[in-house]
């Protein structure tokens, strides 16, 4: 019995391709304009949130070692 592993080239494939990938498109559940507004401004909030609290970590531990070891 012979299987076969892989595929084979075939002439023609691009076109396949670039219609599947349009097909699949198709199939996607867009989100509507004030559904992306909504996320875009939660994405930033969380963003400038994770940033400040980021930024305050790395100020307390720049003073906490600058202390420790240069004792200013």
């Amino acid at each position: 019995m012979t299987y076969r592993t892989g595929t084979t080239k075939r002439g023609g494939s691009k076109p396949r391709f670039f219609g599947d990938i349009i097909a699949e498109l198709k199939k996607v559940v867009w989100l509507s304009r004030p559904e992306v507004a909504y996320l875009t401004v939660i994405v930033l909030i969380v963003a400038a949130v994770a940033g400040l609290v980021l930024g305050l970590l790395d100020y307390g531990f720049t003073d906490l070692v600058n202390r420790f070891f240069l004792g200013r």
